[in-house]
């Protein structure tokens, strides 16, 4: 970005935002909207668009602080252009570019003419690999700054630069694959300035939010945008709970603060929709604050296990377990010995709430789980045949996943027919889905059904009673096995 922001004549104004309007430039008429009243060029927006803004000093520590919602009827003032540019003056201190290397064998390419060019100079591959990326201080007093866990993944030196210049290299104190973060520790670097950490809970979609970072390897620039959706799923790992933003986040900018209005940080840039314009992701703050005291301690993430199976509850579901809406998790599978065992859930239980807080979706109860470091104590709501209980669990320590076995295939030359289900014996007890005449959410070829509403299956037999037992124009829950684990269908009856 550099130290001086270049600001133009206001004579020129009213062409330049003639301009922003004939060009349709991305968030021409938002830009315009904003900056003609503080040239004189028009009216101020309306007070009902109005935020609060205030001050939060700098920390030599690892700071953190409250995050107050933002409410229109507060009709305090919108940030103003000058107001923007002393968050950054601010901001700009606690962020640093990085520079990564990775060194490998070079290797001799040849051209696959070389017959006719004997004498011709050979081209070696290059000896070692660079990256670019974003960080930003979190403890001045200890040296400690936060990124991306892939912007320093196999580097062999990490270089971290400062605004006012300084180049100092940086070890890697620990890693996070798994939430894609990482701690790294600069020594005799002089007087560091620490970000203040916020709470990204609190944050709100339509917040004013500013990226800074290291954009292609430029250097400190800056970016300013809102909060276009939270609790994004991206599929890039098991706890993905991901703040979108339209503030312009390109290659580099990965591991770099996304700050809210009041210079705090709610979360860590890392990833961009490629096929996209304005849709970047952002790790919140509160995930960084629930690893980052084991990265500095052990260098590595310890976390709980419950030792159960999940799955979401779907509209068909909520209505056949009695639920007035769908919420929570669905337990289909228990692993036995294990924490939720020994705490008594059950297959079939739903668990709504861990440690008071309500599972809106089940995904939340994987993140909820896996914050707690094993021994941990855990307090569980559960819904059980339409009754509350609370339940106690001592997490387990989590390990990595097996995986799972290939289901059991079973064959027979017919197959009854029932509710668009094509079934044939099991070997092992319960009816296999042998077919489906018309498609049934959540059940699959290969699945064995083993319970109707809580009873079991032992045959095919079995199955059609069970069925009969229920009236047209109700749901009743099946429980199927796939492969290892079981799952619950909703099966209407028509």
């Amino acid at each position: 970005m550099g130290n001086h922001l270049e600001l133009f004549e206001r004579d020129n104004m009213t062409e330049i935002l003639r301009t922003l309007f004939v060009l349709r430039l991305p968030h021409a008429a938002f830009a315009a909207m904003w900056l003609a009243p503080l040239l004189g060029c028009g009216a101020a927006p309306p007070a009902s668009l109005q935020e609060t803004q205030g001050k939060t000093p700098n920390s030599s520590k690892i700071d953190t602080a409250p995050a107050p919602s933002l409410r229109l009827s507060e009709q305090a003032a919108m940030p103003t252009q000058s107001s923007i540019a002393d968050l950054v003056e601010r901001v700009a201190p606690t962020v640093v570019s990085i520079t990564t290397t990775q060194a490998f064998n070079g290797r001799e390419i040849r051209h696959p003419l070389e017959f006719l060019f004997p004498d011709g100079p050979r081209q070696r591959m290059p000896k070692e690999r660079s990256g670019a990326g974003t960080g930003f201080v979190v403890d001045a007093e200890g040296g400690y700054l936060v990124t991306n866990a892939h912007v320093v993944a196999d580097a062999d030196d990490v270089k971290v630069h400062f605004l006012d210049g300084r180049e100092v290299s940086a070890e890697v104190v620990g890693s996070d694959r798994t939430v894609d973060l990482a701690l790294l520790r600069v020594k005799a670097a002089g007087a560091l300035t620490s970000v203040v950490l916020g709470e990204s809970d609190t944050v709100r979609v339509g917040e004013q939010v500013l990226a800074v970072g290291n954009p292609f390897g430029l250097g400190h620039s800056v970016s300013l945008g809102i909060v276009s959706a939270k609790a994004r799923t991206i599929g890039a790992g098991p706890y993905d709970d991901f703040i979108q933003t339209d503030a312009s986040i390109n290659p580099g900018n990965s591991g770099g603060p996304l700050f809210n209005v009041r210079g705090e940080v709610i979360g860590i840039n890392t990833a961009i929709r490629a096929d996209a314009e304005g849709i970047g992701f952002a790790i919140p703050v509160d995930v960084l604050k629930d690893v980052v005291t084991q990265l500095k301690e052990k260098g590595f993430v310890e976390r709980g296990k419950l030792g159960l199976a999940f799955q979401p509850i779907t509209p068909e579901l909520a209505t056949a377990l009695g639920m007035e809406r769908p919420r929570g998790a669905l337990v289909n599978d228990v692993q036995k010995g294990s924490s939720a065992a020994n705490a008594g859930i059950q297959s079939g239980d739903v668990i709504v709430a861990v440690n008071g807080i309500e599972l809106k979706r089940s995904e939340e109860l994987a993140r909820n789980v896996a914050r707690h470091p094993p021994g941990t104590n855990v307090e569980f709501t559960l819904l059980r045949t339409g009754h509350t209980m609370i339940v106690h669990a001592t997490l387990d320590k989590l390990q990595e996943r097996e995986r799972a076995k290939p289901r059991t295939q079973t064959t027979k030359p017919e197959s009854d027919r029932m509710l668009g289900l094509e079934v044939d014996e099991h070997a092992g007890g319960g009816a296999v889905v042998a077919g489906l005449t018309k498609p049934i959410e959540g059940l699959s070829e290969g699945d064995v059904i083993v319970e109707v509403s809580g009873k079991p299956v032992a045959n095919v037999a079995a199955l059609r009673s069970l069925l009969e037992e229920h009236k047209k124009g109700s749901t009743v829950l099946l429980r199927v096995q796939r492969g290892e684990h079981t799952y619950f269908v909703a099966l209407p009856i028509d």
